[in-house]
């Protein structure tokens, strides 16, 4: 391609992203210690449905089967797709909301016995009206807080 075909197109793309909303990202990351080993761990909790008993809430696979692409449906109204998978850990993403947001749901070994979950919620606060963002991380902070909380119940029963 020529240059002179480049540079146009070049200065279309930051003119059209420059009119772009800019986006205000924030992250929430928690973790909790488990008493069982991590494959134990993500054995228990790591399934891309379980996420409908963390929230006591239904969750139904409506594409995939877990892997890369899977969709899972939440409360019959949230989408949301893995977009990166491990071993023992998966990243969701959903776009459709009005709050772009993404989350990694992940089991780190810690000993032969013990292990820890973490939970990174990843989003855009943009969208939120600014004297709501406070209250709003809050709110996420404590409900996804909460969720660790029952995900080690989960795990450490017996």
């Amino acid at each position: 391609m020529k240059l002179r075909t480049i540079l146009p197109a070049a200065a279309l793309c930051v003119a059209l992203g420059s009119t772009a909303q800019a986006a205000d990202y924030v992250s929430i990351v928690q973790e909790t210690s488990v008493n069982a080993p991590a494959d134990v761990t993500w054995k228990k909790v790591g399934g891309y449905c379980d996420i409908g008993a963390w929230m006591k809430t239904t969750c139904a696979l409506t594409a995939g089967t877990g892997d890369v692409g899977t969709i899972r449906k939440i409360a019959g109204r949230i989408d949301e797709v893995i977009v990166a998978k491990t071993a023992w850990s998966y990243t969701y993403a959903d776009h459709s909301l009005p709050i772009f947001y993404h989350g990694t749901v992940e089991v780190r070994p810690v000993s032969k016995k013990t292990s820890k979950i973490v939970y990174s919620l990843f989003y855009d606060q943009e969208p939120i009206k600014a004297e709501e963002r406070v209250a709003n991380k809050e709110r996420r902070t404590k409900m996804f807080g909460g969720v660790l909380q029952t995900m080690k119940g989960i795990a450490e029963a017996k």
